[in-house]
């Protein structure tokens, strides 16, 4: 049950960027709404909640708007930021068109040359959580027969079950193409038999041409007891790697070029990482993929809207063997600025030469770089589900998960002290302390920091830019430990490395520092800008696996404890 403590510095919050947002006294009304609607829970509530959110809006209604903004960027500059992101309107999930609940099957089919993408799992959840709403299936299918242009990497099959259920997608059935090439061949020789399909031997610049002239191969009248010889001689290996292809007859009149007599297989002489030399006649991925939408039942697809092409020359197929094609739907693309156009045949070339560490590099657009991040799996469903399908491309930036990963961590993750660049520092006049700052943002458990003093000395670490920030004789006040006075201090950060104690009593309004005692461990934040070195307290051993809040620094998963402590940045 959240507290009311909880509430009030919640409520704080949201009047304070209410304030900043439009520059004049914050409305009880709008941070009721943004209260409600962050933490649906408390709208049961609302009959006890009213009274302290209007307390606290009529608290901030009395400050200065430099104390609103000076505040919230102490307290939280996450919401800050949030101001200049321009969110997308939410849509949410529609209901599939003909859809019958128990019978709706859905599949998602990588090419797992790589593991999954934060693009992947658009495809992954969204496919899985309309088989969840219509009590149907969800199929993973990995279409692997490209062993040369997108060779499958073995590691990546596991990669994509792995992510699948901690997405909370578990697929109810998987299956490889590579596994299913028998099946293919019986469809290509049905359509060889009927007349659909013929061997081409043409060069691809010879057949190019002719196809871009709307003049027919030579060999596209071949009977099909002949191209069934040409076929099984290829199957046997008689025919040299690229000497032939299967081609499915369509119009070569037609008025797109793309659904001209278009390829179905091809003859290729390279081991396939799974199946090794078994098989040297390959299917291209049009064909491969209509015809296991057909042998799986899948009754609905969702493709981009830039694969039309396909759905027009798989529907060939579909007609000449009298098969129903699946309902389709299409969205456009979603384009993340931060990621630009990364493919995963340029990260993993990227990967080979040294520019990133491996798969999970926190520069990487990948679930299991996400992942180690801290970012959460509901927030990546919540993204995805929230855009729903629609053919319009849209930009988002990573903020926007950011935004749903911090409404599900903020209030459950440790807030600890992390000191950047740290420089150690005196504390003259000092006696034996223990601070107590709370762990959780509601004050429900509170750290214990000892602070000792030998000799009336004790020994903090600060940060090197805020040492350059103070001035002689200025009050500052350690976080959550006592006020201090700068001693030989000035411009540019000439401290000399003194303060003196003043107070553990708050003095007028001091600038507050964070802070990390002698003690402290050295931690390496990794960041997708590079790693910070510093020194964190040693609390920050017990939250091995977690998801923190380096208190002013941001977010981030601690990865490693063992002498030194790595932690990866999630997120302001």
């Amino acid at each position: 049950m959240v507290s009311v403590d909880e509430i009030r510095r919640l409520a704080r919050l949201y009047a304070l960027q209410n304030a900043v947002r439009h520059g004049k006294p914050p409305m009880a009304g709008a941070v009721m709404g943004k209260l409600m609607g962050e933490r649906p829970e408390l709208r049961e509530r609302a009959r006890e909640v009213k009274p302290v959110v209007e307390e606290v809006v009529a608290e901030v209604a009395s400050l200065t708007p430099e104390r609103w903004r000076s505040e919230l960027e102490e307290l939280a500059p996450e919401l800050i930021e949030e101001l200049s992101v321009k969110k997308e309107p939410k849509r949410g999930l529609k209901e599939l068109p003909n859809a019958t609940r128990g019978e709706v099957v859905m599949r998602f089919a990588p090419n797992p040359n790589g593991p999954p993408t934060l693009g992947s799992a658009r495809g992954i959840v969204v496919n899985s959580e309309y088989a969840r709403m219509y009590e149907g299936k969800f199929i993973l299918r990995f279409d692997d027969t490209d062993p040369v242009q997108k060779r499958p990497l073995l590691d990546a099959y596991r990669w994509y079950v792995e992510d699948c259920r901690w997405l909370g997608a578990q697929p109810d059935e998987v299956y490889c193409a590579s596994d299913r090439l028998e099946l293919y061949y019986e469809v290509a020789e049905r359509l060889i038999e009927g007349g659909h399909a013929y061997m081409c031997f043409c060069s691809r610049e010879e057949f190019k041409r002719r196809k871009d002239a709307c003049q027919p191969c030579p060999h596209r009248d071949t009977p099909p007891e002949e191209s069934m010889r040409a076929w099984q001689d290829a199957l046997d290996g008689e025919l040299p790697a690229g000497s032939a292809v299967l081609r499915i007859k369509t119009d070569i009149t037609h008025s797109d070029p793309a659904l001209r007599d278009f390829g179905a297989f091809r003859i290729v002489d390279a081991e396939h990482p799974r199946v090794g030399d078994k098989y040297r006649v390959w299917p291209l991925l049009d064909f491969e993929s209509a015809v296991e939408d057909h042998l799986l039942g899948i009754t609905h697809i969702i493709r981009g809207k830039d694969l039309m092409d396909a759905e027009r020359r798989q529907r060939y197929i579909y007609r000449y063997l009298g098969w129903e094609y699946p309902v389709v739907l299409h969205w456009g693309r979603v384009k993340i600025h931060e990621f630009g156009r990364l493919s995963t045949s340029s990260i993993a070339r990227s990967i080979s030469e040294g520019t990133y560490e491996g798969w999970d590099d926190v520069r990487l657009p990948t679930i299991r770089a996400l992942r180690r991040r801290g970012i959460q799996a509901e927030a990546i469903r919540r993204l995805f589900l929230d855009l729903g399908v629609g053919e319009n491309d849209i930009s988002i930036s990573l903020e926007n998960l950011y935004a749903e990963n911090r409404k599900l961590i903020d209030s459950e993750a440790a807030r600890l002290f992390f000191v950047r660049r740290p420089v150690l520092v005196s504390v003259h006049g000092a006696v034996d302390a223990v601070a107590r700052p709370p762990l959780y943002p509601d004050g429900r458990e509170r750290r214990r920091i000892p602070v000792p003093a030998s000799g009336g000395v004790a020994r903090v670490y600060l940060e090197q830019d805020e040492l350059a920030s103070f001035a002689e004789g200025e009050l500052v006040r350690l976080k959550d430990l006592y006020t201090v006075r700068v001693e030989g201090g000035g411009p540019g950060g000439r401290l000399g490395g003194r303060l003196h104690f003043v107070s553990h009593e708050m003095h007028g309004k001091p600038k507050i520092v964070h802070w990390v005692p002698e003690d402290g461990i050295p931690c390496v934040l990794r960041t997708p800008e590079g790693d910070l070195e510093g020194i964190a307290e040693r609390g920050v051993r017990e939250h091995v696996g977690e998801v923190v809040q380096f208190e002013r620094v941001g977010f981030a998963r601690i990865d490693a404890a063992n002498g030194k402590v790595i932690a990866y940045f999630a997120h302001r």
